[in-house]
């Protein structure tokens, strides 16, 4: 994930992730409100329309096959909760998948793509979801990272829904369904978040977060709140245009894989959690339609 320097005009600005005005005051639990002029735009990962992609040909039109962008694709080394190195795609910023689970996936959906909030067809079956929250080494959360997932789990808890999480701490992560763990020893110089797709009605189990510490307790929890939408199979709410970072690219073509939600809005939602991109005014809170499209599809 990088960050841009962007001056941004009074306006709600966001879907999941903005919510920013010049001159709108911040406030933290942990830091006396401030007045700036100017915030941090953060987009999750990378921009995508800038960076080549080191990725061949065959896996590229596979990525498109199931109907994600391949623009700026790239082979990483992901590394997991003790070290553990594994190779990863990353397509649309912040979305990582296995290779061997890019071959097992096939995406069906509709025709016609609206503006509107979007899933995958890959959801999580009914279940208490075990989350633990890294603690060992350098890859532990912090305390204020610790506390920003039990705001996020609430956030999902709280709605009441046929999937739910059961949140502790510690090093433990082999039998857990998911693990959010503190990357930034491995991501330098990076801000943000990593999810992926579920896969066998499981939750895809690894988040990682690096680079937050230095904002609110707010946008923390945002982060993480985002990246585990993307494990239970929400997609970018902007995949169509990537609005939020103010781009004009299509993370995915019409149809496959990107299924329309009914009652979410049509056109730009400036306040949902799963935009692309947001800033440092953000909540961490799921707007109203989030809330509809999470009870729509749990």
């Amino acid at each position: 994930m990088t960050i841009r320097k962007q001056l941004i005009v009074p306006a709600i600005l966001g879907l999941f992730f903005f919510t920013s005005c010049e001159d709108e005051q911040i406030f933290d639990e942990e830091t006396e409100s401030q007045t700036v002029d100017e915030f941090d735009e953060i987009i999750l990962g990378v921009n995508t329309s800038e960076t080549p992609s080191n990725v061949d040909q065959k896996t590229l039109d596979l990525i498109s096959k199931n109907h994600l962008s391949p623009v700026g694709a790239q082979r990483e080394e992901m590394v997991l909760p003790g070290g553990e190195k594994r190779e990863v795609i990353r397509v649309e910023g912040d979305i990582v998948m296995f290779p061997e689970e890019l071959e097992k996936m096939q995406f069906d959906g509709y025709e016609n793509i609206h503006e509107k909030q979007y899933r995958t067809n890959a959801l999580v079956s009914p279940q208490t979801i075990t989350i633990i929250g890294f603690t060992g080494g350098s890859q532990a959360l912090s305390s204020r990272e610790r506390t920003a997932l039990s705001r996020a789990v609430a956030n999902y808890n709280n709605l009441n829904l046929s999937i739910n999480f059961n949140l502790t701490f510690g090093t433990n992560f082999q039998n857990k369904d998911m693990v959010v763990y503190n990357n930034e020893v491995n991501n330098p110089n990076s801000v943000g978040g990593q999810a992926g797709f579920p896969s066998g009605g499981n939750p895809f189990k690894f988040v990682q977060i690096y680079g937050l510490n230095q904002y609110s307790l707010g946008v923390i929890e945002h982060v993480i709140t985002h990246e585990i939408g993307h494990s239970v199979g929400f997609r970018h709410t902007d995949f169509f245009s990537r609005q939020s970072c103010g781009q004009n690219v299509n993370e995915g073509t019409a149809g496959v894989g990107a299924n329309y939600i009914p009652g979410t809005p049509q056109g730009y939602d400036p306040t949902s959690l799963m935009l692309a991109c947001f800033n440092t005014g953000v909540s961490g809170n799921f707007n109203s339609n989030d809330v509809t499209a999470l009870n729509f599809l749990y």
